[in-house]
């Protein structure tokens, strides 16, 4: 891989990595109601367990999926029910000073499983490998993993840290309330594209 493409990976990593999706919204929410120290499971989860789906997709998981009729259809649907049943759990969260006693956030190994359904994790591991390692070689797959796995935890990071800083301005219950409605019905929207 020359040093052009690698850097187009990194961009690539970066980009998919920061913007809006079910894993940075549930961070951002995470962080908002719980606060950047006690989301770190739920980043590493998402960090380490992309990494590690990316590189079983990579060296041939995805052949798998391909002999099995349906089961692209199976993962769409239980991607769906599952995505909206995180979704009310984001609106139903408490404020911070109660979630000790009634929520808690992620941990790491439901953030890291949850790479299997979400969507837009799946979309960024085919693309990566279409563009980035169409060899399928040992080598490129373990590239595309690594890069993304550094890109990865702090640009999702930041979302934790938007919510965490947000937390100023959700001190009142309504407010809290508002944004927590807020960010399930964003993270039910990031399912219209699989829907469609």
């Amino acid at each position: 891989m020359t040093l052009d493409i690698l850097a187009a990976l990194s961009l690539f990593a970066f980009v998919s990595s920061i913007t809006p999706g079910p894993n940075n919204l549930m961070l951002m929410a995470s962080g908002a109601n719980y606060g950047f120290h006690r989301t770190i499971p739920h980043m590493l989860g998402i960090g380490i367990g992309f990494t590690i789906m990316l590189f079983l997709v990579g060296i041939g998981l995805l052949g798998l999926f391909d002999a099995i009729p349906y089961s692209y259809e199976t993962l769409k649907v239980v991607s769906v029910l599952y995505l909206c049943w995180l979704a009310w759990k984001v609106a139903t969260a408490v404020a911070p000073e109660q979630s000790s006693r009634k929520g808690k956030p992620f941990s790491f190994l439901q953030a890291a499983m949850f790479q299997w359904i979400n969507p837009k994790a799946w979309t960024m591991a085919l693309s990566a490998f279409t563009l980035y390692a169409p060899d399928r070689s040992l080598f490129s797959v373990l590239l595309v993993s690594l890069v993304f796995g550094i890109v990865n935890i702090p640009s999702i990071s930041a979302w934790t840290l938007i919510g965490q800083k947000m937390q100023a301005i959700l001190t009142n219950p309504t407010r809290l309330m508002a944004f927590n409605y807020t960010m399930a019905v964003l993270l039910i929207a990031t399912l219209i594209p699989v829907i469609l």
